[in-house]
């Protein structure tokens, strides 16, 4: 069954003056403040399009990640992942760096790399993102 989530933004004022609020409708969690100097600069409690970009990624990589090893018959105790995304004023997002610590037990480094690759290529934001470069950094916790 397909699912449609939904936010939304309310934006006033010029791009570099002005001021947004992204709101999370489905879920109802929250209204988030969203600004040009937050994107460009420094984020000082304000968030940006790249950085819940880089929520999503991180957690539907955890959830591919989670879902492969699980169906290989070696399912995570625990993963953590981080998505950093770049973004370059006048140009746009130039990359995404995704890392993931994994709590695996009887898996090895090498095949933990490779489901941790594989998540990369097939987790659904990263097939959205294809037109960005994505790098993966992978260490399984012994």
């Amino acid at each position: 069954m397909a699912t449609t989530r939904t936010a939304s933004t309310v934006w006033k004022g010029a791009l570099v003056g002005g001021e947004g609020l992204v709101s999370l409708e489905s879920s109802g969690v929250g209204a988030y403040p969203v600004s040009w100097p937050a994107r460009a600069e420094a984020a000082n409690g304000v968030t940006s399009p790249e950085e819940l970009i880089a929520a999503a990624h991180a957690s539907c990589y955890c959830m591919a990640l989670s879902h492969g090893l699980t169906e290989a018959g070696t399912p995570p105790q625990s993963l953590a992942a981080r998505a950093e995304v770049t973004f370059q004023p006048g140009t746009g997002i130039t990359g995404i760096t995704l890392s993931v610590e994994g709590d695996v037990p009887n898996l090895s480094a090498e095949a933990f790399t490779a489901a941790a690759e594989d998540a990369k290529r097939n987790c659904p934001v990263s097939q959205a993102l294809a037109g960005v470069p994505i790098t993966l950094a992978a260490s399984l916790l012994v």
